[in-house]
């Protein structure tokens, strides 16, 4: 089964904007088995929205669009898609009644425009949307050869498309499949090493084809291992997933900090927590994001382990260790965690990081990689990170 990836907007044949949504569809796509043929981009315009659809159901078994469902005159992908089924645009009372409850919740006027949301090809099928005003179209359009190709209409909201897609265009396209089965998701979370080195640390796990499938994705540092099954149902798919977790975990070791939506944040936080210890930060280099990381995952939990975060002018140039105590003397804190300057030497750029606790301090030295904010974003999560191994290791030494 193959398919076809269509994303729609002026802003992003301009240029104006980046098309995340066919990435994201694409690698949704692979884990189902279905492979990504093209992906296609086009404007706003209806001939050329015609052309890229009646291209696509040509040569693809599924077509995902994303875009163009709006109530505005320049959104036109259910009006491409009625003239390239030949079919009429026909109002759904369904549809109609969930956009004005929209308006109705909000309190405000629905504008007369919104009806357009509405409208759908004759045969077509309403792809709900909870957390917008445009629903999706889902719909089978014959070929001119022979059968039939299933293209589904989505929004560009990521959210809303996601949103979307769980609910409704991945049980369809997992109905549709032989042997029909139940999928399951595992993500497990991992620092401290790049994504081309965890994956030679697990040899023949992340190929095409194995099963349970494992895919590898990185972003800003932290590198998502996402573990995919099928079954007859959840307990199998579980069943199919606990190995191959377990091979994950042996081979990395204390690079894995969590699963699913744990950030590296919340993992040091959460160590801090099970030794009923408190921390502190102070910082030049990361101007505070570190401590914005913690105070976000101390409210996510609802936990107060965090006393307090010091941003130290870059005219400072305080190392890191120094740093590290002041946060823990001014606050009382069981740990302080120091971000020193950034330093240059060879043309290489490098932060120190220190911790200072109950054991004494420790200090690593950081080299700067990536462009713009990125690199600052990798030092504040290798700074967390380890206050994550050297609080999990006092706490091993002490039990």
């Amino acid at each position: 089964m193959r398919a076809e990836v269509i994303a729609i907007g002026d802003e992003l044949t301009t240029g104006q904007r980046l098309d995340t949504n066919s990435q994201w569809i694409s690698r949704e796509l692979a884990v189902l088995g279905i492979e990504t043929a093209f992906h296609t981009t086009t404007t706003d315009s209806l001939d050329d929205g015609i052309a890229a659809f009646r291209t696509a159901v040509e040569r693809a078994d599924i077509v995902i669009a994303t875009g163009g469902l709006g109530p505005t005159a320049d959104d036109l992908t259910r009006d491409v898609l009625a003239l390239v089924a030949n079919e009429p645009l026909e109002s759904c009372p369904v549809a109609l009644a969930a956009v004005e409850a929209r308006f109705a919740r909000r309190a405000v006027p629905m504008p007369e425009s919104n009806r357009r949301q509405a409208l759908f090809p004759r045969t077509s099928r309403v792809i709900p949307n909870p957390e917008g005003t445009a629903p999706g179209i889902d719909i089978e359009i014959p070929r001119r050869t022979q059968g039939t190709s299933r293209v589904f209409a989505l929004p560009g909201v990521p959210a809303e498309m996601k949103t979307m897609w769980a609910a409704t265009v991945l049980p369809a396209l997992t109905a549709g499949q032989p042997g029909a089965a139940t999928i399951c998701f595992r993500r497990i979370k991992c620092f401290g090493a790049g994504e081309s080195a965890i994956e030679a640390m697990l040899p023949d796990l992340i190929r095409r084809g194995r099963d349970p499938l494992v895919g590898i994705t990185a972003h800003e540092a932290t590198i998502t291992l996402r573990i995919v099954a099928r079954g007859v149902d959840e307990a199998a798919c579980h069943a199919r997933i606990g190995p191959t977790e377990a091979i994950i975990r042996e081979a990395l070791g204390d690079l894995v900090y969590g699963v699913e939506d744990d950030e590296i944040e919340d993992a040091a936080l959460a160590a801090i927590a099970r030794e009923g210890g408190t921390l502190a930060t102070a910082e030049i280099a990361t101007c505070g994001q570190v401590a914005t990381l913690f105070a976000a995952a101390a409210t996510r939990a609802n936990r107060s382990s965090l006393m307090g975060g010091l941003v130290v002018p870059a005219t400072d140039a305080s190392a890191a260790l120094p740093l590290a105590e002041r946060a823990r003397r001014e606050t009382g804190a069981a740990y302080g965690l120091g971000v020193g300057p950034v330093r240059a030497a060879d043309g290489i750029e490098s932060v120190e990081i220190a911790i200072a606790g109950p054991q004494g301090g420790r200090i690593v030295e950081h080299r700067l990689g990536g462009a713009g904010t990125v690199k600052m974003s990798r030092a504040a999560k290798t700074a967390i990170d380890l206050v994550r191994k050297t609080v999990q290791s006092a706490g091993l030494a002490s039990s």
